[in-house]
């Protein structure tokens, strides 16, 4: 069948030349109804001649006279006079006509002529429309019916002569009775086939009579951690305010289930809508550093978590308006892939990314500038009570945090991000310039020392945080990541007078694929954020809390494996050291094991 299909498409100028023919004829002057009339009895002084496919000239005979032949009229005689050679192949031949094989024999037939081409593909390659006997071509003379059925039989003919060539051994006998075998031998298998496409029809058929939804796909993950802490000491900042942890922490099941509701409109957006469930609380060790990745609690009941649409911008930029429980981590590269996620990557809620990601949460914007290209840029803002209408709040009016980043990866190896980020925290210290309903002030976002959150107390504070990240793939199973962050802090309650400074980095390295695939052995180690110079002395923050230095380091280590049972089911256990719990080397080491399993769908 190729074959005829493709014979058909060279067969198509055919077609275009007589079409062409038909319009270059009626651009001549008009002939009246009357005379153009067809009369079967009138007789010709000339035979209507005609150039068979064979390049033989023959003609074609016309009708002969009846006894009582009608009168020709001048204009009828005029056409019969001029009538053009045509192709037949069953004319008898006429020896006083020259062929005509090239379109340059045609004296009236120009290479400018607009339909050229046509003319010489009719012509010289399929040799079915020629002139007239004086050699000329007459294109701008009318075309009468008898001259367009006689050259459009002649194509024709041409047509089905190529076709027959063409086709003549396409399916033999022999062909039908090998087929015919092969049907026979393989009809069970045929039948089977036969069956399941029926079933696959039948399946897609229920499917779309029921399917959840034609815009949204719904995914999950529920994570369970069994997990305890160890240690001597709870940490505190005196010895009176230590007690053991071995008498007081149990160990713990908790579990945290999420959905995720993905719609897309345009196949290009993305509206994220997640209800959350989960009942991890952190361990009561008296120091944030030991918080795990995971660690929500909302008393098992259902709420939404995270609330945002993503749309794109032309080509180079993407928009996330986001509505609710939102974190600049959802919507910024975090330059930590291999452990940013809390239910795959790092246990420790510092081990996953530079606490800079953390500076507010709520509602805003964020638009990213040519994101997947090897520069590009971040800004953000985000209101924390941005769905508070009381004096002090609001989108504009209450606490807030605005995030600019320029990303460098010029490869899929290396990428390295700059991040400035700019925070205002008016605390709930009700009566001390605190707001009704606002969160607590926490600089470093539970990463840090309570120092570090709250330099000053849990008053307004202001702060500029600057943050560099990196990352580096050094081939398809090492990952190398690391960021340092610091963080300058204003006291705004005592009139902007003191201010505060804290520091924090971490580096880590991913391994991957050890053992089953999609496997990966991570340590981390780095340095949780730690006040290291403060103008608010303890003596003088009025009992409001902050003030002063952390004393010493601690030093975060973290190590965690996460086996990969099959595509859905990861299990990862790990273990953290906090040295030096608070920055206080007086505090014992903090040990906490969590055994992680991951269910995603």
């Amino acid at each position: 069948m190729s074959k005829v299909f493709w014979n058909a498409l060279k067969l198509s100028p055919v077609f275009l030349g007589a079409t062409l023919l038909v319009a270059s004829y009626a651009q001549a002057a008009e002939v009246s109804a009357a005379d153009l009339a067809p009369n079967p009895s009138v007789a010709t002084s000339e035979t209507l001649q005609i150039q068979p496919v064979d390049s033989k000239l023959v003609a074609v005979n016309a009708p002969t006279a009846t006894t009582e032949a009608a009168p020709i009229s001048p204009a009828t005689q005029e056409i019969i006079e001029s009538a053009p050679v045509v192709v037949s192949q069953n004319a008898p031949t006429n020896d006083n006509l020259a062929q005509v094989t090239s379109v340059s024999q045609l004296s009236d037939v120009q290479p400018t002529d607009w339909a050229f081409q046509a003319l010489q593909s009719l012509v010289e390659r399929y040799g079915c429309i020629a002139g007239y006997p004086d050699g000329t071509y007459r294109g701008n003379r009318a075309l009468t019916r008898y001259e367009f059925a006689a050259g459009l039989n002649a194509c024709l003919d041409r047509v089905n002569e190529l076709i027959a060539t063409a086709t003549a051994d396409l399916v033999r006998r022999e062909d039908l009775a090998t087929l015919q075998r092969l049907q026979e031998e393989f009809s069970a298998e045929l039948a089977t086939l036969r069956g399941r496409v029926d079933a696959v029809e039948a399946q897609t058929a229920e499917l779309e009579a029921n399917q959840f939804s034609t815009t949204t796909k719904l995914t999950g993950e529920v994570v369970a951690a069994v997990s305890d802490a160890f240690g001597d000491s709870r940490a505190a900042n005196t010895e009176a305010g230590r007690t053991s942890l071995d008498d007081n922490t149990n160990t713990t099941l908790g579990i945290r289930a999420r959905l995720n509701f993905n719609t897309s409109f345009t196949g290009r957006d993305l509206l994220r809508t997640r209800i959350q469930a989960a009942n991890i609380a952190n361990f009561n060790t008296g120091t944030s550093m030991t918080r795990l990745g995971v660690d929500t609690n909302t008393n098992s009941q259902f709420e939404i978590d995270d609330l945002f649409y993503r749309f794109p911008v032309g080509e180079r930029v993407r928009v996330d308006a986001m509505f609710a429980n939102t974190e600049f981590n959802d919507n910024v590269y975090t330059f930590n892939p291999a452990f940013e996620s809390s239910g795959r990557g790092a246990i420790s809620r510092f081990g996953r990314f530079n606490p800079i990601y953390r500076t507010g949460s709520g509602a805003g914007l964020t638009v990213n500038f040519n994101p997947d290209g090897p520069i590009g840029a971040s800004v953000g803002y985000i209101a924390n009570t941005a769905n508070n209408p009381s004096n002090g709040t609001g989108l504009f009016d209450g606490s807030f945090a605005a995030l600019g980043q320029i990303n460098f990866r010029p490869s899929k190896k290396i990428g390295i991000g700059l991040t400035y980020a700019r925070s205002y925290d008016k605390g709930n210290n009700i009566g001390q310039g605190g707001v009704a309903g606002a969160s607590a002030v926490s600089l470093s976002e539970g990463t840090g020392s309570a120092l570090a959150n709250q330099p000053f107390g849990n008053v307004p504070t202001a702060a500029n945080h600057y943050g560099v990240e990196a990352s580096f793939r050094a081939s398809d199973k090492f990952t190398l990541s690391g960021w340092a962050g610091l963080t300058d802090a204003e006291d705004k309650f005592r009139g902007g007078d003191n201010s505060a400074t804290a520091f924090n980095y971490a580096v880590s390295l991913a391994i991957q694929d050890v053992g089953p695939e999609g496997s990966q052995l991570g340590l981390i180690f780095g340095q949780p954020p730690k006040v290291t110079d403060n103008d608010l002395t303890v003596a003088s923050n009025g009992g409001l809390g902050g003030g002063g230095e952390d004393p010493d380091t601690s030093y975060h280590v973290e190590a965690l494996y996460r086996l990969q049972l099959n595509e859905n089911i990861a299990v990862t256990p790990g273990l953290l050291v906090i040295l030096n719990p608070e920055h206080n080397d007086a505090n014992d080491t903090i040990y906490v094991g969590t055994l992680r399993t991951t269910f995603t769908f």
